[in-house]
């Protein structure tokens, strides 16, 4: 905690340009089996809380999912959020799913053309 502390400390000295070339985002690789994840593993998927997978959990514990598209079925999953976690759902095999925080790309400033 203390080492944190010291980077944000740091940061806000050093002056907006080296805070800026610090900020992060989320990234989020790999994927959940729907059907054997735990709570902890599906708390790791984006916009997915503790109450979420908990929801999820006792779905599954009534009937399996037999296709990733079941999750709608789910109180608190619509159609967006769905979309949203698809990349990141499977019915089988492993649970992969890794969260790590990543450099933000640059952000792109428009030149427009004068002529004067």
């Amino acid at each position: 905690m203390r080492a944190l502390c010291a980077v944000v400390v740091g940061l806000l000295l050093c002056g907006p340009g080296v805070a800026e070339a610090a900020k992060l985002r989320t990234q989020h690789t790999g994927t959940v089996n729907l059907n054997e994840a735990s709570a902890a593993e599906l708390d790791l998927l984006p916009g997915v809380g503790e109450k979420a997978a908990q929801r999820i959990i006792a779905h599954r514990q009534k009937r399996p999912f037999k296709r990733v598209e079941e999750l709608v079925r789910v109180k608190g999953f619509g159609k967006k959020k769905f979309l949203k976690l698809k990349a990141h759902l499977a019915l089988s095999g492993p649970t992969t799913l890794r969260v790590e925080q990543v450099p933000a790309p640059p952000e792109r400033k428009e030149v427009s053309a004068t002529n004067d």
